[in-house]
């Protein structure tokens, strides 16, 4: 089940692996990607007979409201959370609560269901203020520059008079703060961890060198480390272990955080895959997504293979992307995706895809823009190096063509110039 097509090409990858699946998309305006690419339903719930108990429901977001918890009180094998996991992504208060509970070191957080009260709460507090929005529509967040809250106040007027919809009435407000961005992840079973540690640098901002609106994701630095005590890890992820186990957690579970030289300070929780986080792990799995998924579902343990080194993805994007549907959406469904030369089979396996789908009867693997909101395509790249991990995506991007194509062309960079001395400094790596 994917909401908005978070691991949409999850499936993709299942069906590749020789499984037999149907893909649910909630979003109607991705209703028509991976069609010729993998068989779909627009009713997940009619489909369980054909899932069965001895099958494996995947749900890739956190908008489902407890269903994973009545399916596996039902029979069923389920991947992908529950309601008490989604409320640590959706309620970021409480999350800051638990974490504080926990041992780690938090800042000023607070959720919001009124604009008014956010601004007043600015005017009492004068700081460099973070907002994030509760919905997955990263561009209308804004990271705070002036020590006074006055660019977020003027930010939360204009949300004030526009923001039609209840649902971007919500918000939360953290107070900002220095350092290095890093984010730790693992998959857990209900009882213990299932994967390596995933360590990973996002670059959210649009542009290169963190300018422009934030977006989901523009392409992330990441590597897998399977030494119990990272201190990274130790710092986040063991700490919330009692947690998750007594909420019988199962699924992925991210922390992002922002570590200084004095402390680690977590930002929040991402209790789902994230993207372009799955399409990145399938360029660095060895081992079958099959077996990683249904053994994290069935609380049992699996030893996992993956590429060691570094790897990098990088996303391809096109208009009205890092903004929602316009009438300028439409012009782009239908258009082909072409490459200079013929990719070899590694080459397709860097290739992951968002809003796409394939020509009927293709003999080519030609595919085709399929969606509205801009999300592409994902190209990964792995290497001893950050320097050969970016080299190894970056030749590749070089041959794609999508008709009006955006993306970053400086993954990793940060990390290779600032982020890796700054984290060896102080000792988390």
């Amino acid at each position: 089940m994917s909401g908005e097509m978070i691991a949409g090409d999850l499936a993709y990858r299942l069906k590749l692996e020789g499984c037999e699946v149907k893909l649910f998309i909630g979003d109607p305006t991705r209703k028509d990607c991976f069609e010729n690419m993998v068989e779909k339903t627009d009713d997940w719930k009619k489909e369980l007979n054909w899932v069965g108990k001895d099958g494996l429901i995947v749900f890739d977001d956190v908008i489902f409201n407890g269903a994973q918890d009545e399916l596996r009180l039902s029979g069923y094998t389920v991947f992908g959370g529950n309601a008490k996991g989604d409320e640590l992504e959706r309620n970021r208060e409480f999350a800051q609560k638990l974490f504080a509970s926990c041992g780690m070191a938090v800042e000023d957080s607070k959720d919001f269901i009124c604009h008014d009260d956010a601004i007043n709460y600015i005017k009492n507090n004068p700081s460099r203020w973070v907002i994030k929005q509760n919905v997955h529509d990263a561009s209308l967040s804004y990271i705070g520059v002036m020590g006074d809250g006055s660019d977020a106040l003027s930010v939360l007027e204009s949300y004030k008079k526009y923001a039609k919809d209840v649902a971007l009435r919500k918000l939360s407000l953290q107070k900002r703060v220095d350092g290095v961005e890093v984010a730790i992840a693992r998959f857990f079973n209900g009882h213990d961890w299932n994967s390596p540690i995933f360590v990973s640098f996002e670059h959210k901002p649009f542009l290169d060198k963190n300018l422009g609106p934030l977006t989901g994701e523009m392409g992330t630095l990441a590597w897998y480390d399977e030494n119990e005590n990272n201190k990274l890890f130790q710092a986040t992820l063991e700490k919330i272990k009692s947690y998750l186990r007594s909420i019988d957690y199962r699924g992925y579970v991210d922390i992002n955080s922002i570590v200084n030289k004095d402390r680690l300070i977590p930002l929040e929780a991402t209790m789902r895959f994230g993207s372009p986080t799955n399409q990145l792990q399938s360029g660095m799995h060895l081992s079958p997504w099959k077996d990683l998924l249904y053994s994290t579902a069935a609380r049992e343990q699996r030893k996992m293979e993956y590429k060691k080194g570094f790897s990098i993805v990088v996303c391809i994007t096109i208009p009205p992307f890092p903004y929602k549907m316009s009438a300028f959406s439409s012009y782009s469904k239908g258009v082909d995706i072409l490459f200079k030369t013929k990719l070899t089979e590694k080459e397709w396996n860097q290739v992951y895809f968002e809003e796409v789908s394939l020509h009927k009867d293709s003999k080519e693997r030609q595919y085709y823009i399929a969606g509205s909101n801009g999300y592409i395509l994902y190209i990964t790249g792995s290497g001893d190096t950050v320097q050969s991990a970016r080299k190894d995506a970056y030749s590749l991007i070089n041959k794609v063509v999508v008709p009006r194509m955006m993306y970053r062309t400086d993954i990793g960079i940060k990390y290779i110039e600032r982020d890796e001395e700054l984290l060896k400094k102080w000792g988390w790596i």
